[in-house]
């Protein structure tokens, strides 16, 4: 029996269902985007629930086209002089840590567009569900910002040098080759989507094993389109593990002139539009990844992005959610506006520490993620 209502106007639902429960994102108008109260009530129903030894299986859906597009760039935008997003920052860093470590089985079931901070909420999980009109890209470079909420250790550990490439480029995969890719666990064709969801439910029961074989039931064996990206692997590779974005480009351009290869074009075109800046963070980040482990990957993405929304060093970030959302004129005028103007030692400032105290403090080791309220906004004023 549900035990919460259900409200259409509520933009994130919550249904209790004997040991099973569901979150259902509920904003299709704005494609499903994080704002600052879905942050807040996704974290505080995680947490109810992980505590509640009734709930075992946590269904995580959306209503519409789309899973979820983001980030609610107006919201940044809105926020860019007041520094009144800074809290919802430090909130989605909490939520997306307490979704990699979540204690209870948990699957999404992803349908339509899932995008930047929005595919945060499906990757880490044990189990996630795509369908052939599941949309995957994680774009932010483009305008200014940086593959944040996790991104930079989920993708500096895809094969080869295929998360650089789908973190400059923002290129999109679709659910074919998010399975091969390893971003997602089971293709499920969109007619069958409902019914997995009401055998989950059927199944009262977090046990991995038994969920998995439900989801195998509906569930089919895909394999990459002959002309999708995951089969030029090999030039990815050879061009995307170059030191620094201008190689990389260099690379490509050479090439893009091989027989085979026009595909490159539409690339090199699109790597060209984007902010030399967020471009040259977003390699950096991937590259640290490698090497770091979760908890240092949030932690140095939480600095990103607070001294990017902060126009540390630039303000491409909100030059970029104009063109692309506010007068979506399209022609952002970057600054600086090219890569050879953007320095190492300028990349350097973003990436310092801060004080231990405001560091993003997510739990220990083995601690169970709560959170306890605490945010001074005025600490990290300049």
């Amino acid at each position: 029996m549900a035990q919460e209502p259900v409200n259409p106007e509520e933009v994130v639902l919550a249904e209790e269902v004997n040991h099973v429960r569901l979150i259902t994102l509920n904003r299709p108008r704005q494609l499903n985007v994080i704002s600052s109260k879905v942050v807040v009530l996704l974290a505080e129903f995680l947490e109810k629930w992980e505590k509640d030894d009734d709930a075992e299986l946590v269904i995580i859906k959306a209503t519409g086209r789309a899973f979820s597009a983001g980030g609610d760039l107006k919201m940044f935008y809105d926020g860019r002089s007041d520094d009144s997003c800074l809290e919802v920052v430090y909130r989605m860093y909490w939520l997306c840590y307490h979704i990699h470590t979540y204690r209870k089985t948990q699957v999404a079931l992803v349908h339509g567009l899932v995008m930047g901070g929005g595919a945060s909420l499906t990757a880490p999980l044990k189990f996630s569900a795509v369908t052939e009109k599941t949309v995957f890209a994680v774009p932010e470079a483009s305008i200014g910002f940086h593959t944040d909420c996790g991104f930079s250790y989920i993708l500096s550990r895809l094969p080869g040098h295929l998360g650089e490439y789908l973190a400059l480029t923002g290129a999109r995969l679709n659910g074919k080759e998010m399975i091969a890719a390893g971003l997602a666990t089971h293709f499920v064709p969109s007619e069958k989507l409902a019914e997995l969801e009401k055998h989950l439910i059927s199944l009262n029961s977090g046990d991995e094993h038994a969920v998995k074989s439900v989801i195998e039931e509906f569930s089919v064996d895909v394999q990459p389109d002959e002309d999708s990206i995951l089969n030029k692997q090999s030039t990815i590779n050879q061009c995307f593990d170059k030191e620094s974005v201008e190689e990389i480009i260099e690379s490509f351009e050479a090439e893009a002139s091989k027989e085979g290869n026009g595909w490159i074009t539409a690339v090199l075109k699109s790597l060209k539009r984007s902010s030399p800046t967020g471009l040259k963070i977003t390699l950096r980040s991937i590259r640290e990844g490698r090497k770091q482990t979760l908890p240092d990957c949030l932690k140095k993405e939480f600095r990103l992005t607070m001294n990017i929304l902060r126009s540390v060093i630039s303000g491409d970030v909100y030059e970029g959610i104009r063109a692309l959302s506010i007068d979506k004129d399209q022609s952002p005028k970057w600054d600086p506006p090219a890569l050879e103007k953007v320095s190492s030692e300028k990349i350097d400032v973003v990436f310092q520490p801060f004080k231990e105290e405001l560091e993003l403090q997510i739990p220990a080791e083995g601690e169970a993620c709560r959170w306890d309220g605490k945010f001074e906004n005025s600490a990290y004023q300049s």
